[in-house]
């Protein structure tokens, strides 16, 4: 049991990402909405702050209250349990960061949307109930999923993991907004995060399967490097250990490498043709409402 664990800093790097997003989107719709007047502006911009820090503080004391029984009920389980229940945490989190990985694309604007632009609300309770059930909503999903983390009487490695992830999203926040700013480098740091969080969720559900060998049983070695730099247990090579990296490989391990890498990829293909598709047809229903403008345009004039 250590201070550090990447499987809780992904989670709340993950969460607090999409919840600094949301914030942004708000804040930005609030800034173009034709509903709310220059004078206006201020204090609805401020509604979306308040609602945010207010939501953000009864969720982390939801979870608190949480937390706690479990950390006491994590104290009777034995090895076995323990193991399986980091197994979980790992694969869990894999799917987290690989949906993560797939939604970058969207966040910098590449795919579109299949909803219609959101609307921040008319009113300020609108904005106020809005804003507070997402932010609630993502710091809730916090709490969820540090559960197996808990059980598994890994609760101290939460302070410095969720400080390490909170930074982690800020990085990556402050990578989409400038990125968006600067529109030269904005392709290459998407794909970049993209395929960063793709390799780091793969790495996290190999890592979760190799807990399940050695509660039931390891598959046959296929490799093992013996020099101690190659050790992904020690350093320089335990720095990219969370991506994928191992000094040694078990059949299963290979498998749930590439199966999941696969996956990963086949779901980054599947997005992008939707995305293409999603592209035309809205390009469809423009050029479609342009033409009955310009029909009506002459019938106005007559």
């Amino acid at each position: 049991m250590g201070l550090w664990d990447i499987g809780i800093a992904t989670i709340f790097a993950r969460e607090f990402l999409e919840a600094s997003i949301i914030i942004g989107q708000y804040r930005t719709v609030i800034k173009k909405s034709d509903n709310w007047k220059t004078e206006d502006e201020p204090a609805a911009l401020k509604a979306v702050t308040q609602a945010a820090i207010v939501a953000f503080i009864v969720a982390v004391v939801l979870c608190i209250c949480t937390i706690i029984p479990l950390a006491v009920l994590s104290n009777e389980m034995d090895d076995k349990t323990a193991d399986i229940i980091e197994g979980v945490s790992k694969v869990v989190a894999a799917v987290c960061i690989l949906q993560l990985s797939l939604k970058i694309p969207k966040f910098m604007g590449f795919y579109p949307s299949k909803k219609k632009e959101k609307d921040a609300g008319a009113t300020m309770k609108e904005i106020r109930f809005n804003v507070a059930w997402n932010i609630w909503r993502e710091m809730a999903e916090c709490g969820v999923f540090l559960i197996p983390f808990i059980l598994d009487g890994d609760w101290e490695a939460i302070p410095l993991s969720a400080l390490a992830g909170t930074v982690i999203a800020l990085i990556m926040g402050g990578l989409i907004y400038w990125g968006n700013k600067k529109q030269q480098s904005k392709f290459n740091i998407c794909v970049f995060m993209s395929y960063l969080l793709a390799q780091l969720s793969t790495g996290l559900f190999v890592g979760g399967c190799h807990e399940f060998e050695e509660v039931w049983g390891e598959t046959k070695k296929v490799w093992k490097i013996e020099a101690d730099f190659w050790n992904h247990k020690e350093l320089p090579m335990a720095i990219i250990k969370p991506f994928g990296y191992s000094s040694s490989r078990t059949e299963l391990q290979i498998a749930c490498f590439w199966s999941w890498t696969a996956l990963a990829a086949g779901l980054h293909v599947w997005k992008y043709k939707q995305a293409q598709k999603l592209k035309e047809q809205k390009s469809q229903e423009t050029d479609s409402d342009n033409d009955v403008d310009k029909q009506v345009a002459p019938e106005e004039q007559v």
